[in-house]
This record gives structure tokens, C-alpha cells and sequence, in this order.
């Protein structure tokens, strides 16, 4: 699990509610802003349309107007009369000229058109002659008109030869003007739109790019949009538009409407520039609330981290690690108190080890008088009888081989002793082949009477030679085979000893057939004075094992131990340097030597 400090927390979680705080802010803002720019759009589309019909409305009274008053003019009834088309096409333009209009047509009251003038080609004569006739029948006021792509509001008046109370029709005249591109254009420019002129299910006139309005003219707007001037959003490729309708024909078939469309993307392209804005303001906070945050929480939380280092120190066993509670808060209370327990704990192991010593020393006496006086007597004794001249040769003999095993005894106790104040800078490597302190080891061991019928088995896999202190790896072997001896009855003793070589190591496995070790003990095997079932034991063998193998970098550990017989594993590592490479390698081991979870 990642571990991470106080100060760190403290940053992350600003950096977390500043992130997040700022993101909710700017996401309400957002929102709140597009609802406003949508409403706002909404007004201006609704505005745009009612000031167009306005000027609509306007433009066709006109319109109308003028139609009434070209129709009453002598000169246009004189022109009826003659029912000559080429006469009355020509005398007829400077009439055109005179109303102004883009649309003039002249027909008979048959429907037959005998002049045309339009303000840009394309609407001919037979257009004319195939729609006007259309219009004639319905007799209303004004009608739209399209044809050749071009899109006119027509306004039809009856002329009449003499009063129009007579009923004397002598044909119609058409005034209109047409949706053009300036019309188109004036209409987006009052609405401050795009727009577009549906004639049916056509696009008549439009201020939207040709791409715009092909797409429009596919996806059929005008047939999607309501009777009534509602609000809706259009996707025209990649720009977004809000539109609206209007009718211009009620109640007409093809119907004529104008669609208003108001880019949504233009009109929130300051919102954009306003979020990156906001964004950008919002990290500067972030950052410069971040650094505060640092600085603070590095100036609450470095008390705290002295502390921790003063813990640290404890740990390791330094007492002095200079410690100073600043100011009257929470955290120089507990460092006061630290500092307190510091000293409690320092005055309470010093009694401790004080206590621990005087008991060691206590239990070492005790222990080295009884042996060395066992020794002593039995010394004593032999030498008495040793006094007597009544004793032959082999009587001498024996006398002398006690007092030489009780004398042999305490220099063992002696040697154990000592080997506590060795270092591992004391020992004397030599090269040489693992092998030799061990088989002499066993030899010793044979050699004892009291294991006379012991059964050893040795075997050694691989090379096993490099740099030891052979002296001492034989006292601590010995330790161990003796001890594993000892630990079986006698006459059964059964001992399978393995040494091989394992990478960098070598690994030496000694198993017996003995009871197991007691469980009162096994936590402590490795401990001074502690014994089970020896008579004369002085419970430093193991603890002299587990010190030379120490000094040497390596370990000794019980692998299994039950009613079937014990294993010992031992592990030493091997340096096959030369001689200059063995401090180096030592001071490499001292500091670090093998645990046991390592073998």
C-alpha cells in the first residue's frame, strides 16, 4: 500500500476540492450562461420575425397601393384596348419603369399575358402565361408566384374601360417585387440571421452557404416546422442553428414561409473564450492554493515530522535524537510527552539491562561454580587416590585419564566463555575445503566412548572450498553433532549429515533420529543456558554455534523437529576472493548476515 505523508495528503486533498469546486463552477456558470444566450436567441428570432412581418405588411400596401393606381391610369386602359402584344409590351416598360416594381404583367380577361417585364431574366412568358392564368381564377388580391427560381408577390387589379361600376373588363394587371437576394439579404440583416424562403417544399432564397442549404433543402425544415412561430435547434453540418418559422400565405397551397436562423455556435463563441477563461483562472487558483496549502500544511505538519524521525531514532536505540516542542498547540504537547516517555523508557532499560546483567552474571556463576566445582572435586579426588603408593600402573593410568576429562571440562567451559568476546574481525580464514573441519568434527565425536555405536552418515555435493576460519566452524560443527548425539539414546543414535553446495552458499543439513527438541524450549534453543536432558550441560553449545556462524555472515536455524528426530539447517556464505577481498567482504557480511527466513 502506498505510504504517503501528511503534508502530501494535505496537498492532494486541496488539489481534489479546488479541482473539484472549480469544475462544479464552471460547469453552473456554463449552464447557466448557455440557458441565458439560448433564452436571449429565443427573444431575438421572436423579434426578427414580428419585425419582418411588419415590414411585410408594409411593403405589400404599398404594393397594393400602387397596383390600384397603375391599373386606373388612361394610359394603361388605352393599351388594353388595342389587344395588340407587341403595342402594348412596348408602350408598357416606361409604365413598368414608372411603378417600380420587379414584376409586370399586362393580360386580357382570358388570362392571355401581352407584356412582361422582370427586373432579372428567367421568369418567361410562357411561366407567366401557365401561372397567371392559375391566379386570374382565384381573383384575390395577391398571390406568390415562382418560377424560373425566382419567388414574387404578385398583387393582381382588375382594368376596366370606363367606370369599374360598368364592369367593362378589358384584362389584369400584376405588380409584384421579388425575393431576391438584396430582399434575402435586408431580411438577415434586420434579423440579424440567416434566412430562408420556402416556396412548398422548395428553397426559393436563402442566406445560408450552398452546402447549408442543400442540407437544409434534404432534411425538409420548412415541413418539420409548426403553423405557429415556435423555436427549434438545426444541425447544418458542423454549426448549430436556432430557427423559427413564419407563414407569409395563410391559408394557401403551396404555402410561403420565411425561416429565421440564428447560429447557436456564434452567438456562444464568447462562451467559449469565457470557459477557457474561467478554466484558466481556475488553475491559477488551484496553483497558487496549492502552494499556500504547501506552505501551511509544511509548516503545521514539520513538527510532526520531526517527531516521526524522533520515533525512528527511538527505534534504532537513540535516546539523544535532538527533539524541540515549539509553541503551545496539540503537536508540542505530544512531542513534550514523547520526549517524557523518551527519558521514562531510557531510565526504565537501563535498570532493565542492569537487572538483566546482574541476573546473567548471577545464572553464569552459578552455573560455571557448579560445573567448575564438579570439575574441581572430581580433580581433588583423583588426585588424592593418585597419593597413595599402593596403587600399581594401570590404576595411575586411570586416575590420570579422570582428573585429564575434569580438566579438559572446564577448559571446554573456559573456551565457551571466551568465544562471546571474539569479534568477527578476530577470525583467521584460511582456503580450504568445507569438508575437513566437518569430517573432524565427526572423528572427534567418534572418538568419545559414550558414542562408540553412533551411526554417521556423511555425504558432500558439489565444491564446497573457500575462505573460513576452519578452527572454529570445526568447534561449532562438533557443538552440533554432539549435541544432536546426546539428544538420542545411546546405542540408537542414527545421524544423517548433507553438505552441498547452493549458488553462493553452502548448506549443511544435520538430522537425527532423537525424541525432538521440548517445546518449553524451542523459542529459546539458541539462548545461554539453556539445557534438556544433559546432566552436565551448560546450555552454551547452541549459543556458541549460532555466534561463529554469525561472524562467519551466516545462520542456523531448526527446520523440523518432532518425535521422529530433529533437522538442523545450516547456511555460510562463500568467499572464494583473494585474501586482500576478505575485509571488504566481511564488513559486507558483519553488516548484514543471513536471517533466518533467508535460509
Amino acid at each position: 500500500m502506498l505510504k504517503l505523508r501528511l503534508s502530501t495528503k494535505f496537498l492532494l486533498s486541496m488539489l481534489l476540492i479546488s479541482a473539484g469546486l472549480t469544475a462544479a463552477s464552471l460547469l453552473f456558470v456554463r449552464r447557466t450562461m448557455q440557458a441565458q444566450v439560448r433564452s436571449e436567441i429565443f427573444a431575438d428570432l421572436r423579434n426578427s420575425v414580428l419585425t419582418f412581418q411588419n415590414v411585410q405588411r408594409e411593403r405589400e400596401a404599398t404594393l397594393s397601393r400602387s397596383a390600384e393606381l397603375i391599373a386606373d391610369l388612361p394610359i394603361v386602359r388605352a393599351l388594353m384596348t388595342t389587344h395588340d402584344a407587341v403595342t402594348i409590351q412596348d408602350a408598357s416598360r416606361s409604365v413598368w419603369q414608372l411603378a417600380g416594381s420587379d414584376l409586370f404583367v399586362l393580360v386580357d380577361r382570358t388570362g392571355k399575358v401581352f407584356a412582361l417585364h422582370t427586373s432579372s431574366p428567367g421568369f418567361s412568358a410562357n411561366s407567366a402565361q401557365q401561372l397567371f392564368s392559375q391566379e386570374i381564377e382565384k381573383k384575390s388580391g395577391n398571390h406568390w408566384c415562382f418560377g424560373g427560381g425566382h419567388l414574387y408577390e404578385v398583387f393582381f387589379r382588375p382594368v376596366y374601360f370606363g367606370a369599374s361600376s360598368e364592369d367593362r373588363l378589358l384584362g389584369y394587371l400584376a405588380v409584384g417585387y421579388e425575393i431576391n437576394d438584396q430582399v434575402a439579404h435586408e431580411a438577415a440583416r434586420v434579423a440579424s440571421s440567416k434566412v430562408a424562403f420556402w416556396y412548398g417544399g422548395t428553397v426559393a432564397r436563402s442566406t445560408l452557404s450552398p452546402a447549408q442549404e442543400a442540407q437544409l433543402q434534404r432534411r425538409g425544415l420548412d415541413a418539420a416546422m409548426p403553423s405557429q412561430p415556435q423555436t427549434r435547434q438545426v444541425q447544418l453540418g458542423s454549426e448549430r442553428f436556432l430557427a423559427t418559422s413564419l407563414d407569409l400565405s395563410p391559408g394557401t397551397t403551396p404555402a410561403v414561409r420565411l425561416n429565421v436562423l440564428k447560429s447557436y455556435d456564434e452567438a456562444t463563441a464568447f462562451l467559449r473564450q469565457l470557459n477557457r477563461s474561467l478554466l484558466a483562472l481556475g488553475l491559477v487558483a488551484v496553483l497558487i492554493g496549492s502552494l499556500l496549502v504547501f506552505a501551511i500544511s509544511h509548516t503545521f505538519t514539520r513538527p510532526l515530522s520531526a517527531l516521526v524521525l524522533g520515533v525512528r531514532a527511538l527505534e534504532k536505540g537513540d535516546f539523544d535524537y535532538p527533539l524541540e516542542a515549539r509553541g503551545q498547540d496539540e503537536v508540542a504537547e505530544v512531542t513534550t510527552a514523547f520526549h517524557r516517555t523518551r527519558e521514562t523508557l531510557r531510565s526504565t532499560q537501563r535498570r532493565l539491562l542492569e537487572s538483566e546483567r546482574l541476573a546473567t552474571i548471577g545464572q553464569m556463576a552459578t552455573s560455571i561454580s557448579h560445573d567448575l566445582r564438579h570439575s574441581l572435586a572430581a580433580v581433588v579426588a583423583n588426585a588424592e587416590f593418585l597419593s597413595e603408593s599402593r596403587l600399581d600402573s594401570h590404576q595411575r593410568e586411570e586416575l590420570y585419564h579422570e582428573v585429564r576429562i575434569a580438566v579438559d571440562q572446564m577448559t571446554e567451559m573456559l573456551e565457551s566463555l571466551l568465544e562471546f568476546s571474539r569479534t568477527s574481525e578476530s577470525l583467521r580464514r584460511s582456503y580450504g575445503n568445507l569438508q575437513e573441519p566437518l569430517e573432524r568434527a565427526i572423528q572427534t565425536a567418534r572418538a568419545n566412548p559414550e558414542f562408540a555405536g553412533a551411526n554417521i552418515n556423511m555425504r558432500c555435493e558439489g565444491q564446497c572450498e573457500g575462505w573460513f576460519d576452519f578452527r572454529r566452524l570445526q568447534r561449532a560443527f562438533q557443538n552440533l553433532v554432539i549435541n544432536a548425539l546426546e539428544a538420542t539414546p545411546k546405542g540408537t543414535a542414527n545421524l544423517d549429515i548433507v553438505m552441498r553446495r547452493m549458488g553462493r552458499n553452502v548448506e549443511i543439513r544435520i538430522q537425527d533420529n532423537g525424541p525432538g527438541i521440548p517445546e518449553d524450549i524451542r523459542e529459546r534453543l539458541f539462548q545461554p543456558f539453556v539445557s534438556s536432558g544433559k546432566q552436565y550441560g551448560t546450555g552454551l553449545g547452541l549459543t556458541v554455534v549460532k555466534k561463529i556462524l554469525q561472524d562467519h555472515g551466516g545462520a542456523v536455524r531448526v527446520e523440523t523437529t518432532s518425535e521422529r528426530g530433529t533437522t538442523f539447517v545450516i547456511l555460510l556464505p562463500v568467499i572464494v576472493g583473494e585474501q586482500s577481498e576478505i575485509a571488504t567482504l566481511e564488513a559486507g557480511a558483519q553488516a548484514a548476515p543471513l536471517t533466518h527466513t533467508q535460509i
